[in-house]
């Protein structure tokens, strides 16, 4: 029977780990899922992690400034803004330690308390990956969505989309993996009987 202080801390991580899949889909791979929504000319751009709309294969760091054409004062083509988009590797990164403490917990679930607290650093490390690169989603999507509305032509338009949120929702889910996973870690684990009693 699985020792139960393992589970929520592996149902946690498991969520994280979903979460931060669907997030690294987003942009030119699952249009339904992105950072940011921009119109420009009639034109509708979902940006991601590997790229936006159109892009055709998916690629680490790009130009936002090539996804959405020539800008009267270049805002969107400094080295800085495409130097960000590197970052956003970070999201499969954080994606694979989720995953690997998914797999520390079914340890931890099923045989010792070992994989539990293996678990727990994973969770950890996974938590603080994807709060800074959740921090660096916000600062780089706040400005491009700034620069869209105050320098597009007329009628530009530029949102969050929901990736940004799927990647808290996984910052909140991974804490609470680790909180739980630390805490379960403490607890009694029930011990299997390997010999028998002698009477």
């Amino acid at each position: 029977m699985p020792s139960s202080p393992a589970l929520p801390g592996l149902f946690c991580c498991f969520a994280a780990f979903v979460l931060l899949v669907f997030a690294c889909v987003s942009g030119n791979v699952w249009d339904k899922i992105s950072f940011l929504d921009a119109q420009i000319n009639g034109r509708v751009i979902h940006f991601g992690v590997f790229g936006y709309t159109g892009i055709g294969r998916a690629t680490v760091g790009y130009r936002v400034q090539d996804a959405v054409g020539s800008f009267p004062d270049n805002t969107l083509g400094t080295q800085a803004l495409k130097a960000l988009t590197y970052v956003l590797i970070l999201h499969p990164i954080a994606a694979f330690f989720a995953l690997v403490a998914c797999l520390f917990g079914f340890c931890g679930a099923g045989f010792s308390r070992i994989g539990t607290i293996l678990m727990s650093l994973c969770a950890a490390l996974a938590t603080l990956i994807t709060l800074v690169v959740w921090v660096i989603d916000m600062s780089l999507w706040g400005i491009v969505r700034n620069r869209i509305r105050g320098h597009g032509p007329p009628g530009s338009t530029a949102n969050y989309g929901n990736a940004n949120w799927l990647v808290l929702g996984a910052v909140v889910a991974l804490l609470l993996g680790f909180c739980t996973a630390a805490f379960g870690s403490c607890l009694p684990f029930r011990r299997r009987r390997t010999e028998v009693e002698r009477v």
